[in-house]
């Protein structure tokens, strides 16, 4: 909001996407870019720097809408199990792009220290990268932070000297003949070791992999997934008052995020040994209703921000613009966060209208169109041909039948195999009666006009 008594009008905030406000009621003969504007004089409540809305795949964003489940199975099953020695599978999420996969488990890693556990970085895996190397540094992060080092065992030195080679040198051949070992036995002997420290401190140690699609290697994949699986399985001998002996888990958590396909290829490669390992999600799209209570904190009582001043104000949101957002983003997280900002952007006012919503959102089109058409690019030619196909039926009319037919399978028993990976691997549609998506901006893209709007 600007206040008035002044000539000069206020340079658009970093980020501004169309005509400011205060430009278009000054002709521009009374603004003079050589005169010192009285900064005093003016209070931008929305700014780049107090946006809460961030699209950003790497960041957990200040509005949070949803993955209630999954938030709760770490709270409610994961953490408190492992805390009390019992044993527990690692997680596998996996969703298509912009589903919130890396955020979810950033936002349980930061649970997590603030309990006070360990916890590793977000460990993302560049394509042909070697996750052996990238495991190995950060665990011997996390045995610094256990005080590994400091102890006198010849052990614990051999052990960290082992792991500290396979940092250097990965899967290499050269680095077996010259230990004797695989390198997912010094990795699983470390854990354990962390694993023991964090059990007598009683805190959690926490694992993130992200990006796991992009390990290519069987060799490296096999030897990941046997380190990890190794280590959350197994039990370890303590003494409880009385002396009394017990086999205690350790408290260890692995998430490791990625595409759908990668379920598929550590399937093929350890078989029934990951499922019983690890236990997987495949993420989709937010409810309406999550998405709407995310958004009612700024109806009431107002989102608290600091203007650019530095002083304390209050951002509000119509229901006209929680509606319009909840519409246009189509229960895709990226999708949310992307609308939400380019709203927060389209006035400096510290009341979000629909209209800022449709006006911001009209800067974000070709950016929503092209993540769907990533999502799209992504499928195998007979995949896509099914999706289609199942957009241009009436939603009645969607049966497997009908969608073979159209989509040119030679019969519809022809075409459950890729129905059903597009549905339990994929997440984009359901097999209901008749089909369905569950991946609602592809349905809107396929089926609408969308993301345009009027």
């Amino acid at each position: 909001m600007a206040i008035a008594d002044c000539s000069l009008h206020p340079i658009p905030p970093i980020g501004w996407t169309g005509a400011h406000p205060t430009y278009q009621s000054a002709p521009l003969s009374v603004i003079n870019l050589s005169t010192k504007l009285d900064h005093d004089k003016f209070i931008f409540v929305r700014s780049a720097t107090n946006n809460p809305f961030n699209p950003g795949s790497d960041f957990v964003p200040q509005v949070w809408a949803g993955r209630t489940a999954q938030l709760n199975d770490w709270r409610d099953v994961v953490r408190p199990r492992l805390l009390r020695g019992l044993p527990e599978r690692g997680r596998t999420v996996l969703g298509e792009p912009g589903l919130g996969k890396s955020a979810l488990v950033r936002r349980i890693a930061a649970d997590a220290v603030d309990g006070g556990g360990w916890v590793t970085p977000q460990l993302r895996i560049p394509s042909g990268a070697d996750p052996l190397k990238l495991v190995a540094t950060a665990l011997l992060n996390l045995a610094q932070e256990a005080g590994l080092p400091s102890r006198r065992e010849k052990r614990i030195k051999d052990l960290l000297s082992r792991v500290q080679s396979v940092a250097a040198s990965g899967i290499s051949i050269g680095l077996r003949e010259s230990n004797g070992a695989d390198p997912h036995v010094e990795l699983t002997e470390l854990l354990v070791e962390i694993g023991r420290a964090a059990m007598q401190r009683n805190v959690i140690c926490l694992i993130h992999i992200d990006e796991v699609q992009n390990i290519t290697d069987e060799q490296a994949l096999s030897q990941l997934l046997i380190a990890l699986g190794d280590a959350i399985t197994r039990l370890v001998q303590v003494e409880v008052p009385g002396q009394v002996r017990l086999e205690r888990a350790l408290p260890i958590a692995v998430y490791l995020t990625g595409l759908p396909e990668f379920e598929d290829r550590a399937g093929a490669h350890t078989g029934a040994t990951f499922a019983r390992r690890f236990a997987t999600t495949v993420l989709s799209a937010i409810d309406d209703d999550d998405l709407t209570l995310a958004l009612q904190e700024f109806v009431v009582p107002g989102w608290s921000v600091t203007d650019d001043r530095g002083d304390p104000g209050i951002v509000r949101m119509t229901p006209e613009a929680v509606a319009d957002i909840v519409e246009l983003c189509r229960g895709e997280p990226f999708l949310f966060q992307l609308a939400g900002e380019r709203a927060w952007y389209a006035d400096d006012s510290d009341l979000i209208t629909g209209d800022q919503v449709r006006r911001g959102w009209r800067a974000a089109q070709r950016e929503a169109a092209a993540h769907v058409e990533r999502i799209l690019g992504r499928l195998p030619q007979r995949e896509r041909e099914l999706v289609e196909a199942m957009a241009q039926l009436p939603e009645a009319e969607r049966t497997l039948t009908r969608i073979a037919e159209r989509a040119g399978f030679t019969s519809a028993s022809a075409a459950g195999p890729t129905s059903q990976r597009l549905d339990t691997v994929r997440g984009i549609i359901d097999r209901g009666k008749p089909y369905g998506f569950r991946h609602r901006a592809v349905e809107a893209y396929l089926t609408s006009d969308w993301p345009s709007i009027g």
